[in-house]
């Protein structure tokens, strides 16, 4: 007899083909229960409670991509390039200042040979100065400063704000490069906001030259492009999905009226 119309003929059963188990191997299935097996290792970076400064440093960087950043604190993004930077440091690091050892040393040595009635000849050395008020005070003088270092994650920012601006004023090269650690290291502090060279050796002359002409073409020659230059705006992935589907609707909408 026929099967009805409208019901499905009863499918063939399927043999049931015995699982080949290797007797070597025996199966032990972990228990995740209270005493038994360590659960898997987990992502929880987002169950995560950050210390308070953390999360400030997290929620203004947010904030600065979202909302418009004016141009005088925008154009603090734009760094030195890691080879121009690299070699700029090394230079730096040549005309560090004495620390306190080498400081305690000389003076004991000057002691000493004044103890013994010999004249000590003290030559001023050449090192980078640092210090927010001494570096201002030596960009106005125009004639000592020969090369600015700024660095971009000064807080609050407004204690540098107005250097660039300054150092274009009195025509002195300046850079801004990353960060105030780094800066800091080289003049034996934990941070320093700007660093300043007057004058270098004759053996690193070319060397310096080769710097400040590139550095003047980063920064100075691009004072005015950059002091046009607004920052942010950028949304979050969730927010740039929206406008883009939005967009997409409003495209089709409009094709449809066309036709």
């Amino acid at each position: 007899m026929a099967p009805k119309r409208g019901v499905k003929a009863p499918a063939a059963a399927k043999k049931k083909v015995p699982k080949v188990v290797n007797p070597l191997f025996e199966k032990r299935p972990k228990q995740f229960g209270i005493g038994g097996a360590l659960p898997p290792k987990k992502d929880l970076h987002r169950f995560v409670k950050w210390p308070k400064v953390v999360r400030i440093q997290r929620q203004r960087r947010v904030l600065k991509q979202r909302l418009k950043v004016p141009p005088a604190l925008n154009q603090f993004t734009k760094t030195l390039d890691k080879n121009l930077a690299s070699n700029l440091f090394k230079m730096l690091l040549k005309y560090r200042p004495e620390d306190k050892a080498a400081k305690k040393e000389r003076l004991l040595k000057k002691a000493q040979a004044e103890a013994e009635g010999k004249t000590v000849e003290v030559k001023k050395p050449i090192v980078v100065k640092y210090g927010i008020n001494h570096v201002t005070y030596l960009i106005e003088q125009q004639s000592k400063a020969q090369l600015v270092v700024i660095a971009h994650d000064v807080d609050p920012i407004e204690l540098v704000v107005w250097l660039p601006a300054l150092c274009r004023k009195m025509n002195i090269p300046y850079a801004i490069v990353k960060g105030k650690a780094r800066l800091g290291a080289i003049v034996h502090q934990k941070t320093a906001t700007a660093l300043c060279l007057t004058s270098v050796k004759n053996e690193d002359k070319m060397e310096f030259s080769k710097i400040v002409e590139a550095v003047k073409a980063n920064f100075n020659d691009k004072f005015d492009e950059y002091r046009r230059q607004w920052g942010g705006g950028i949304m979050g992935t969730k927010s740039q999905a929206k406008t883009k589907a939005k967009e997409k609707l409003m495209a089709k909408e409009a094709a449809q009226r066309l036709t």
